[in-house]
């Protein structure tokens, strides 16, 4: 019998991460010798937030580099993971009766490999994606999550990527130095003492948390991936932080691991 995979929720942040050797990116790498090897992985990431549920299929998904304004090595980089059609197939009939529509052209966009190319450089483990559907509530992602748990005694590693606190608006762009905002803080560290807590349903319900979820959480995208990972979570599960920081003052770079 396999060991049952952990499940990770790992705050990205800047794409620049996926070239560069830092704090963050560091602890990536542990995090992929932390664990057995999976047999595939499937991610969650913010950056694909559309408008259904859908999983990738192809054999061979593309590297997206899906942002502008960067360096023109950042463009250049090629991560090509395999990808697995029989994963996605399997991703489908787990949440029927929900339909899944099997994408076979889409690639992997940042949000996964600009993470996973730290965690497994060789890119030889088969990667599927599954998009956030931006039409459902809170409860809907953690409850995908509840139904992929089963994935997890297969070998299947599950990430989401996305930012705990995502408020680019008032990231201080430039100053390397500025201390995090009292407000990105005091919603990490309450978000953090509900998951030691096991109160994940009430991190679903975010929206009811006051001002200062209102600030960290000021759209939806880069904070449902980790409601996905919470709900992957069982009961005799632990919580850890890997990974920590906050970047310009409202960018959390937050890792949360489960089990």
């Amino acid at each position: 019998m396999e060991k049952v995979m952990p499940a990770f929720f790992i705050g990205h942040g800047n794409p620049m991460n996926a070239l560069q050797s830092n704090a963050y990116t560091e602890g990536w790498r542990r995090l992929g010798l932390s664990i057995p090897r999976p047999r595939a992985i499937l991610t969650i990431s913010a950056h694909w937030y559309v408008s259904e549920t859908a999983v990738t299929g192809s054999y061979s998904p593309g590297t997206i580099h899906d942002f502008y304004g960067f360096p023109r090595e950042l463009y250049e980089v090629s991560w090509p993971a395999p990808g697995s059609p029989e994963l996605a197939e399997r991703v489908r009939r787990q949440l029927l009766p929900l339909d899944v529509r099997l994408d076979e052209h889409r690639g992997l966009d940042h949000g996964t490999w600009s993470v996973l190319c730290h965690m497994y450089p060789d890119a030889e483990i088969p990667v599927v994606q599954l998009s956030i559907d931006g039409t459902k509530e809170p409860d809907f992602h953690y409850g995908i999550g509840r139904l992929l748990q089963s994935l997890r005694d297969e070998g299947i590693l599950i990430v989401g990527s996305g930012n705990l606190v995502h408020n680019l608006r008032s990231f201080a762009w430039g100053d390397d130095h500025v201390e995090p905002y009292d407000w990105a803080e005091r919603f990490e560290e309450q978000s953090r003492a509900l998951m030691f807590e096991g109160r994940d349903s009430e991190l679903a319900g975010y929206r009811s948390m006051g001002e200062d979820a209102r600030l960290s959480v000021p759209s939806p995208d880069h904070f449902l991936p980790l409601l996905y990972v919470l709900g992957l979570r069982r009961a005799d599960d632990e919580v850890s932080f890997p990974v920590e920081g906050i970047e310009g003052g409202s960018l959390s770079m937050l890792a949360v691991r489960i089990g």
